[in-house]
Formats: structure tokens, C-alpha cells, sequence
């Protein structure tokens, strides 16, 4: 068949491990066959981001800014281990953090639901997205280990070297411990742009949850904006949208969704998404089962898969070993990132390329055909065989091109 056509390119952005590997089969098998595949191309692989002292992040990320849609491979955030592993001349930043950072972006991730599956709450029957505020809090918070007895303050003063603000942390009659953390309202605003603007792309209604009533300045701030900004530019159109949005205490939102069977952007703080994230993918069966997208509040978008580079399967694999490598995450941050450059650039073929892709790995891991990963989280009464990752793209494969025939 005629390839499908693209006009504008996507940035591509390749990786490390054993996601790289999978990277190359995917493009190989799912998509140049069938697609005229147009990208600017990126290696975010560690050894490339040393020999350019890490400039091609920050090239790939400006790309991402230029041509709005970029789709990016699982990358090493480098510890200790793997300077000496690499023989790296300095630990490297994650690329993802940088790449937030340029776009000011937020982090939204979604499970990937299939029929024999279920939710370990039994009342999920829809995807919940969380939606992170991946800027400060505790993440770039300035800490001291009080060593004796003393006053710590918080004291703010003005560019000119005026004392605006001073106040008793705490009287410390002992050892503790102390901690100062901030944000900044331009990003707290982003934030709330990017998460409008998502609910109303996906059409779903968009929850917000801080600790306002404890703590009165902060958390009360990110609700102020996000009422404000929902007010005077989004009502009317999550009315015309027929979705809606809501602002309640977190630990009223985690009973709530509990309770609720899904079908909603959960927006958290920064701290507050990184735990739900998990508890949600965990709770939805699989982390290799969970999308992700950065959404600039510009409407800049970089898909991903939610997981690592998968190092214990890409050891094994430089053994010569066979892996059964779960590739549905990374395949779906293509799938996203083509169906969005199809909407943007008005291509009906393209965005129906996209959704028959994800169709047919749903209709392969429906039809009992999954990785390893997946057998043992399936209904007991669904019979499974167990693949190893080549085996699953190529059912997928054949599953694609009888749809799309």
C-alpha cells in the first residue's frame, strides 16, 4: 500500500538501553512499512549527551519548541554507578528535567487499559490521568540538619536589600532537622494553562487538589490561580465542552477517586503526583502500561513512555539472551505524537494511522498474545501466551496490516 504522508517533521528523540533497542524494532516494524515517517532527529543516549557535554538536550528541546511535537525514548538520569560505568566526565542531568524545564511544560500520564486487566480498585472502569506540577516544592528545596538548640527563621528581603518578611520557624531545644521550599507564580500559571487546555483537548473533566486550609500561603496560591485563570479564560469553554472543573482538598480527592470508576485529569502538586502517579499505574496493573505527555502552555507536546530504560532485560540482551520487554508504553508515545502532528497539520490519514496502531496492540494483548510482564496480572479465566518482545511487535504487525487494509 501507498505510504501515509507527513508534511512537517516530528522530533525525534532516541535513548538508552534496552528502550533503545526497542526503539529501532518499533520504527522498523510498526512504522516505516506503513508511514512516509518525517523526523528531525535527536540521540538523547548517554554516550552522545557526553560527547556534546549534553547540548544536544537542550538542541533536541529547542527543536521541540520549533516544530510542537516531539516523541521521546526512555534516557538514563546518571547516578554514581553509571559515570564510572560510562566514563562520564560529570553526572549528566535527566534530559527529561531540562526538556520540562525549556518548555515549561507539565507531565500528564495515563494507564493503557485492556479488557483482561482489571483495576485493582473495581470500581475503575475509565483511564485517570495525572497531571504533575513537576517544578520546585521539595524537589529544589534548600535543606540544614539543625545540629543544636537555636532559632531558625524565614526571613525574605526585596532586590534592593529590603526586609520585607522575618518569622520564628521554630525555637529548637534539641537537634532536627529544617527545610525551605518555593515556587513561582509564572510556573503555578503554566501549570494551570497546560491543564486546561489538556482537559479540553481530551475533553475530560479536569480535578485540582491542594492542602489550602493548612497551609494558608502556598497551597492556597495554586488554588487562587487556578480559579482565576479558570474564571476569566476557560469556563465558557468547558461549558461548550460539556466538561467541567473541580477544586478539592487532596485528601478529600484521594477518597473520591477511590470511589469514582475514573474518566478524569487528576492535576496535583509537585510531591503529590509523583506519589499518585505510581499509586495509579501500580493500582491500573502496570507502569509499562502508562502513557505519558509534557504539554508546554503553549501547546508544545512530547510523548514518552512513563518507564526507564529497562537495564536488567538490556543486560541480559547484550548476553545474547532473549528478553520479553514490554514495548506497549513506547509504542503508544508514537502513536500520540503522529496523531497529534496529523490533527495539527490537518491529516486525516495520519491521525487514522495512529489509532489503528494502538487498536491493534490492544487486539493482540486481547487476543492473549503479551509479554511476560502481563501474564500474571491477567483475569484467571483468560488463557495468555507469553512472548518475547520481537514475537509481540510482529503480532502487532500482522494485526495493523489487516486493519489497515
Amino acid at each position: 500500500m501507498e505510504k501515509i504522508k507527513m508534511t512537517t517533521p516530528l522530533v525525534e528523540m532516541d535513548g538508552d538501553e534496552m528502550t533503545r533497542v526497542l526503539w529501532k524494532m518499533i520504527k522498523d516494524e510498526l512504522l516505516l512499512p506503513f508511514v512516509d515517517l518525517k523526523t528531525e532527529y535527536y540521540d538523547l543516549g548517554l554516550p552522545e549527551r557526553e560527547r556534546t557535554r549534553d547540548q544536544v538536550t537542550l538542541d533536541a528541546a529547542n527543536a521541540n519548541k520549533k516544530y510542537g511535537v516531539a516523541v521521546k525514548c526512555a534516557t538514563i538520569t546518571p547516578n554514581r554507578q553509571r559515570v564510572e560505568e560510562y566514563h562520564l566526565s560529570e553526572m549528566w542531568k535527566s534530559p527529561n528535567g531540562t526538556i520540562r524545564a525549556i518548555l515549561d511544560g507539565t507531565v500528564f500520564r495515563a494507564p493503557i487499559l485492556i479488557d483482561s486487566i482489571r483495576p485493582v480498585v473495581k470500581n475503575w472502569k475509565k483511564p485517570i490521568t495525572i497531571a504533575r506540577h513537576a517544578y520546585g516544592d521539595v524537589y529544589k528545596a534548600t535543606e540544614y540538619r539543625v545540629p543544636t538548640s537555636g532559632k531558625a527563621e524565614l526571613l525574605f528581603t526585596d532586590e534592593k536589600g529590603a526586609e520585607l518578611f522575618r518569622e520564628t520557624v521554630y525555637d529548637f531545644e534539641c537537634p532536627g532537622v529544617l527545610q525551605g521550599s518555593y515556587n513561582k507564580d509564572s510556573s503555578i500559571r503554566s501549570f494551570a494553562h497546560a491543564c486546561f487546555k489538556y482537559a479540553l483537548s481530551t475533553k475530560q473533566d479536569l480535578w485540582f487538589a491542594t492542602k489550602d486550609t493548612i497551609s494558608k500561603q502556598y497551597d492556597q496560591t495554586f488554588k487562587l490561580i487556578f480559579a482565576e485563570i479558570f474564571e476569566a479564560e476557560y469556563r465558557e469553554k468547558f461549558e461548550a465542552a460539556g466538561i467541567t472543573y473541580f477544586y478539592t482538598l487532596i485528601d478529600d480527592a484521594v477518597a473520591r477517586v477511590i470511589r469514582s470508576e475514573g474518566g478524569f485529569i487528576w492535576a496535583c502538586k509537585n510531591y503529590d503526583g509523583d506519589v499518585m502517579s505510581d499509586m495509579v499505574s501500580t493500582a491500573f496493573g502496570s507502569l509499562a502500561m502508562m502513557t505519558s505527555v509534557l504539554v508546554s502552555p503553549d501547546g508544545k507536546y512530547e510523548y514518552e513512555a512513563a518507564h526507564g530504560t529497562v537495564t536488567r532485560h538490556y543486560y541480559r540482551y547484550l548476553k545474547g539472551e532473549e528478553t520479553s520487554t514490554n514495548p506497549m508504553a513506547t509504542i503508544f508515545a508514537w502513536s500520540g505524537a503522529l496523531r497529534k502532528r496529523g490533527e495539527i497539520d490537518t491529516l486525516p490519514d495520519l491521525v487514522r494511522f495512529a489509532d489503528e496502531l494502538e487498536g491493534a496492540c490492544i487486539e493482540t494483548l486481547n487476543d492473549g498474545i503479551m509479554t511476560k510482564d502481563l501474564v500474571g496480572l491477567v483475569e484467571e479465566d483468560t488463557k495468555t501466551t507469553a512472548v518475547n518482545s520481537a514475537t509481540f511487535i510482529a503480532a502487532i504487525r500482522e494485526r495493523l496490516t489487516r486493519r489497515l487494509a
